[in-house]
């Protein structure tokens, strides 16, 4: 029956509650079909550049429209797109079977830091592990101006960027790296050596710093900072980048210029907020966690588009 159709009003009176109930039912299909259009609408319109790829993660507290960067972060966002769509191949090595998988689809949030970020995609937590592929940083520190951060401020303290909070931090951090690019491996090397350390230590920016702690940079790309709404790739130290990512939920300054932005938040930042408003332990499961229902993307840039069919002449 065709409930949304003119000819209802010649029916039976005795049918109306039936009638009734199905165009209360065609009005509400109709209704949430508009709002579903026009989140969709509403995020192409954030968008900086309407030709990027335009990602919906739909999650059990609502979706997440992201704007994917492709020409920041080429490798890594081409990757994380890839898995989303089912283009790459997993091995399920106890079955000896090989096929491609909507990688993040019935994933967890299993990492949630209130005011900090949110995190999916471990292959830890996945049934079939990890993809193969381990992709390398994509980070341009000459946009970001690490070389103009010092690492000592001129009252002595350190840069705050570092978030260091102590003589054992700061050991980790600044000098056993710097010892070791120095060759210092010994008290009596680090006592002869000791006022080239301190001159070495007033001398270094924040990019000298990371660069110590293994990262590398690319100035032939773009970078911009972690903040708010950023979407960035987790990883376990420098060039260590998979399928995992996160979600910051501020101005995540200490971050920048070590983790590698692929996408930004462009509508529902409330979803992101309701789920990172609930501590998760990435090691203890949660019922409280939020899943992942799919993530595909919802625009057609040049990139996706199918091929043209030639013109035949007719």
């Amino acid at each position: 029956m065709n409930y949304c159709s003119n000819t209802a009003a010649a029916r039976p009176t005795h049918t109306f509650p039936s009638r009734l109930h199905g165009l209360t039912a065609c009005v509400l299909i109709m209704v949430f079909a508009s709002a579903a259009t026009a989140d969709e609408i509403s995020a192409t319109a954030a968008m900086e550049n309407p030709d990027n790829p335009l990602f919906l993660l739909s999650t059990s507290r609502g979706n997440i429209y992201i704007e994917m960067l492709p020409e920041e972060a080429p490798a890594n966002t081409a990757n994380v797109m890839a898995l989303a769509q089912g283009e790459i191949e997993l091995t399920d090595e106890a079955n000896d079977f090989t096929f491609q998988p909507r990688y993040y689809d019935g994933m967890r949030f299993h990492r949630v830091i209130p005011g900090f970020v949110i995190q999916t995609g471990s292959p830890a937590y996945h049934s079939l592990g990890a993809p193969e592929a381990v992709l390398d940083d994509e980070i341009s520190a000459a946009t970001l101006q690490l070389d103009q951060e010092p690492l000592l401020n001129i009252d002595g303290s350190v840069n705050e960027l570092l978030q260091i909070t102590d003589h054992e931090e700061f050991g980790d951090a600044v000098l056993n790296p710097l010892y070791a690019s120095m060759g210092i491996d010994s008290v009596d090397e680090l006592e002869q050596q000791q006022f080239n350390v301190l001159e070495r230590l007033k001398s270094l920016s924040i990019q000298d710093v990371y660069e110590l702690q293994g990262y590398d940079y690319d100035d032939s790309l773009t970078t911009r900072p972690i903040t708010r709404g950023i979407v960035a790739m987790a990883n376990r130290g420098p060039n260590t980048n998979g399928p995992e990512f996160f979600v910051a939920l501020a101005d995540l300054p200490s971050l920048t210029g070590k983790y590698t932005v692929i996408g930004q938040v462009v509508e529902g930042m409330e979803v992101v907020d309701q789920i990172g408003s609930v501590p998760i332990e990435a090691q203890q499961f949660s019922r409280n966690s939020s899943v992942i229902y799919s993530f595909e993307q919802v625009n057609q840039t040049a990139s996706s588009a199918p091929p043209s069919t030639p013109n035949q002449g007719f």
